[in-house]
């Protein structure tokens, strides 16, 4: 039971990537390459390239995903509460960016 949940979790959050990435003008397929996916949602939030090298260090790679997953919710035109459920629930919330009536700013 558990592993079916994990996997459905996992399914749940690749399509909302997926679909995310798409709306703001990336391939949506990245999403399922590892690093890369973390590159393109760099690009999604206009952050530089080498903060994916930020992730692979510990303590700084969930200040980096904090900070990444806030920019990414501004470009959609959310807020902190929408980057506390990024964090905390990014399956749900990838799903509400890449399928809701959000629109992508890139400014």
């Amino acid at each position: 039971i558990t592993m079916t949940f994990a996997v459905a979790f996992f399914v749940v959050f690749i399509i909302g990537v997926w679909k995310t990435l798409e709306k703001a003008g990336q391939p949506g397929w990245g999403g399922l390459i590892p690093i890369y996916n973390l590159y393109l949602l760099a690009q999604v939030a206009q952050k530089p390239g080498w903060w994916v090298i930020m992730f692979f260090i510990p303590i700084a790679n969930i200040v980096f995903s904090i900070l990444l997953y806030n920019e990414i919710a501004k470009r959609f035109g959310q807020g902190v509460g929408f980057t506390i459920g990024l964090f905390f629930l990014p399956a749900i919330f990838f799903m509400l960016l890449g399928f809701g009536n959000y629109t992508y700013k890139a400014e």
